[in-house]
């Protein structure tokens, strides 16, 4: 059971792909005001794991932006980029248990072995993110794995869910709008846990990130609901903490559609040059209006 009366450390973790809109400011909101009614501390972590597509200048904005909004965070800010060695870290603790692999396959060759399968549906496993893995490279001799990784085969690291799922047994967290949730680990499939030119992935770094910086209250939009399935999967691998969930809805456009980097118009740099107030900002994505 979760121990409301303990502090809350709860963190908002941006990207620096783009520009701030009215949905990222929306979940930092609700990341901020878990922290206060739990008396506790709010922590930026900036998530730049991936060199091809982020950019310091946007570090840079997504941090002014912030300030302008009045928003104050614990120093220091994390940055996933400055700490590779905690993701090999955990990586190597995985590997000694026997529930990692190579995946030589390329997305080109993941996409037909799928459209193939989809001849007979049954074959395909689906997740909610569309098709799972199909596992051609689980089932490789080690030594063979071992010899292509040798060779410099360009390859992924896997996480074998079934290996590991018998390793943990049945796993649950607290979601503090739904309560105690039974982990599906198998939801996601054999997730990617680290790649050659990027040698972490989403799912092995904020679980250990949080662990680091000794989250206790997670919050982030339902649309990562189906992440903490897997992450709670990692942390009882890795031996960590598992803190409390809080998924919040989405703000959406006009159209229905969940706010994007590609929404000029929610864009919090076009707004402050229409001379829209931080109040009023905050007052829209504290409402879900757009304006």
């Amino acid at each position: 059971m979760p121990d409301d009366a303990r502090p809350v450390t709860s963190r908002f973790a941006p990207s620096p792909t783009g520009f701030l809109h009215l949905g990222h400011v929306h979940s930092c909101l609700f990341a901020v005001n878990a922290a206060k009614q739990g008396n506790g501390r709010f922590l930026l972590r900036i998530e730049d794991i991936d060199p091809n597509r982020c950019r310091p200048e946007y570090e840079v904005m997504l941090k002014e932006d912030l300030a302008w909004l009045g928003f104050r965070w614990d120093e220091p800010v994390r940055r996933q980029s400055e700490h590779m060695d905690d993701y090999a870290a955990a990586l190597v603790t995985l590997a000694a248990r026997h529930v990692t692999y190579p995946c030589f396959c390329s997305r080109k060759e993941i996409t037909a072995e799928i459209a193939q399968a989809g001849n007979a549906p049954h074959l395909v496993a689906m997740g909610p993110e569309g098709p799972l893995y199909p596992g051609n490279c689980r089932h490789l001799p080690p030594d063979v794995a071992a010899a292509r990784v040798a060779a410099g085969e360009p390859h992924a690291i896997r996480l074998d869910v079934r290996k590991a799922t018998t390793l943990t047994g049945p796993l649950s967290w607290h979601d503090r709008g739904r309560g105690t949730i039974t982990a599906d680990t198998g939801l996601l499939g054999d997730i990617v846990l680290a790649r050659r030119d990027v040698r972490t992935s989403y799912h092995l770094s904020v679980t250990v990130d949080d662990a680091i910086q000794g989250v206790t209250l997670v919050t982030r939009g339902e649309d990562l609901f189906h992440a903490t399935h897997v992450h709670r999967l990692l942390q009882a691998l890795l031996g960590l903490p598992v803190p409390d969930y809080h998924h919040h809805g989405l703000l959406l456009n006009a159209r229905g559609e969940r706010l994007s980097k590609r929404d000029g118009a929610t864009g919090i740099r076009t707004l402050r040059a229409q001379g829209v107030s931080p109040a009023e900002i905050l007052r829209r994505a504290a409402s879900g209006a757009e304006g």
